[in-house]
């Protein structure tokens, strides 16, 4: 079951595993996240995420994809956002963010209380502007600095 959150200009939608979307949304992913890392995506790294939230954020004039992250509950309280992507024509211009604000209400309707992350160093500004805080030391993951974040909901 599909569940929107919409803005003026673009909307999102959960959509599920192994589906149309889904193969839409590890396109954008491969080309945002891996492929400037000369990374593959591994068949059985994809095939963990059949128990994930997929959220999708489409441009309302084309419904064309222009955004995705990954939800992945960790336990009752806490769930990790995770493969946050944007389409370089919509870099900046408030889809990631958008993005975000949805992941936060979608978290909190479903009972979840924290969202944790690992952040990319280029975007830990932009996590700390939506009010997610660091914890503990910079560390590597795929080959670049990341830093473990978080955002207590409620």
């Amino acid at each position: 079951m599909s569940e929107n959150f919409n803005h003026e200009l673009y909307y999102c939608s959960t959509f599920d595993f192994a589906t149309p979307e889904y193969d839409e949304s590890i396109k954008l992913r491969y080309d945002i996240l891996r492929k400037p890392l000369g990374m593959e995506f591994v068949p059985e790294d994809l095939a963990m995420e059949y128990d994930s939230i997929h959220l999708g954020c489409y441009e309302k004039k084309t419904d064309a994809l222009i955004g995705c992250l990954i939800l992945k509950p960790i336990n009752s309280d806490t769930i990790k956002m995770r493969q946050v992507a944007v389409d370089e024509k919509y870099q900046s211009k408030g889809v990631g963010s958008f993005m975000v604000a949805f992941s936060e209400v979608y978290s909190i309707n479903k009972g979840y209380k924290k969202i944790e992350l690992h952040a990319r160093d280029k975007a830990i500004n932009f996590y700390k502007r939506a009010g997610y805080e660091s914890s503990g030391p910079t560390f590597k993951e795929v080959g670049i600095d990341h830093v473990f974040m978080y955002k207590n909901l409620i």
